[in-house]
């Protein structure tokens, strides 16, 4: 909307400042910008501090540098609560330690793929910090964030491939609030680092060590001895963990409401059972690559009181010794919403079909492969077409 000089004095004369004020607060960036171009008046209302409270930059990326972090601080001061700075990559160091100075009150920062970040200090009342892929930080960036950031209580780490043990180490000393902790393919991780982590955040709500190869049972025992509010946990290609530790964790963390298991290769359906007994608020579970998993584990997971009445995404990737039969189990399942069966060679489409009979809301993602009969003798084989099902 554009408007004259006679129709933006008007609205001045109209309308008190405050109202004119909180007006502006519903405008996103561009609008703001474009509202302060009209007149010395509204330049003053549109940049004021308070309308900049939340800012998302994902959609400049390519045009964000330094100075624009280092103007936006100077301008919002006190008031930004909120900025993501999600794969901005012109954004270094410096202009974040300005950024830091200036906007104390900063809640919740998203650093995603800003790889020229390195080691830098955070802010005292920053609650939710991304530092997804910046691979240049170490336990060192670490120590700085946290002793002056102890009220974090979220914090994602996800391929930060320079962390070892005494990043962590450093995070169980001062984030005693941290609820959420995401550590996805950083591989240099070990037992020691999780379990000083579990030892110091008590109240922790959600791990993700996805892509931590080096992890053993002795991770999942920490978890289930110290951290009893646990509700998702994200373990895939953690291949050493076993059925032990996940039925140490079942059995202490009763509040569990998505695992990601994919690729745990070594659990079985005794994993399964200790499941459908302790936790009854299971929703969604990623059995994905655990080819030791039979129906009767499936059984076990539709007759317990979260099959019944909870699970509502279950994935069933390449667990080839699921069968038809591992369906029929599952139409106990009535609040089932998405079901997985890519390359689980023994389930049919007469075994979906009869399921969904059932449950009809279910949505079924099914691959079968293309299957190229033995060549006659004097004669061509008949290939088959792969086909892919989605119901």
């Amino acid at each position: 909307m554009v408007f004259s000089n006679s129709d933006e004095g008007l609205i001045n004369k109209k309308l008190p400042k405050e109202l004119l004020l909180r007006i502006f607060s519903f405008l996103d960036i561009v609008t703001l910008c474009r509202c302060a171009q009209i007149s010395k008046a509204w330049n003053i209302l549109a940049l004021d501090g308070s309308n900049w409270q939340r800012i998302d930059l994902f959609n400049f990326q390519t045009d964000v540098e330094g100075r624009v972090v280092e103007n936006i601080s100077k301008r919002c001061g006190g008031f930004l609560r909120k900025l993501s700075l999600r794969g901005c990559i012109g954004v270094g160091d410096s202009s974040l330690k300005t950024f830091a100075q200036n906007c104390r009150n900063i809640e919740h920062l998203n650093l995603n793929g800003c790889t020229k970040i390195t080691d830098s200090e955070g802010c005292r009342n920053l609650e939710y910090l991304n530092l997804s892929w910046c691979d240049q930080i170490t336990k060192d960036g670490i120590e700085a964030l946290v002793r002056g950031c102890r009220g974090l209580k979220a914090l994602l780490l996800r391929g930060c491939t320079q962390l070892e043990d005494e990043a962590l180490k450093h995070i169980q000393n001062y984030c005693h609030e941290l609820v959420s902790l995401n550590l996805q393919s950083c591989s240099r991780i070990t037992d020691e680092g999780v379990v000083q982590i579990c030892r110091g955040c008590h109240r922790l709500h959600a791990l993700c060590i996805s892509g931590c190869s080096n992890l053993t049972d002795a991770s999942l025992t920490a978890l289930g001895l110290n951290c009893p509010r646990l509700q998702i946990l994200e373990a895939a290609r953690c291949s050493h963990l076993t059925d032990a530790g996940f039925a140490l964790l079942a059995r202490n963390c009763h509040d569990l409401e998505k695992m990601d298991l994919e690729e745990c290769i070594l659990i079985t359906d005794s994993t399964l059972i200790q499941l459908s007994i302790h936790c009854p608020k299971l929703q969604a579970l990623s059995l994905s690559h655990c080819e030791l998993i039979t129906d009767d584990g499936i059984l076990h997971l539709s007759n317990s009181t979260c099959g019944h009445e909870r699970l509502q995404v279950l994935e069933l990737d390449n667990c080839l010794l699921i069968t038809d039969m591992a369906l029929e189990h599952l139409e106990n399942c009535r609040s089932l919403e998405r079901l997985e069966l890519y390359d689980c060679q023994q389930v049919t489409r007469a075994g979906i079909k009869r399921m969904r009979a059932q449950l009809p809301h279910v949505k079924v993602h099914a691959y079968f492969a293309p299957v190229t009969p033995p060549t006659a003798v004097g004669g061509s084989g008949q290939r088959l077409c792969r086909c892919c099902v989605i119901l």
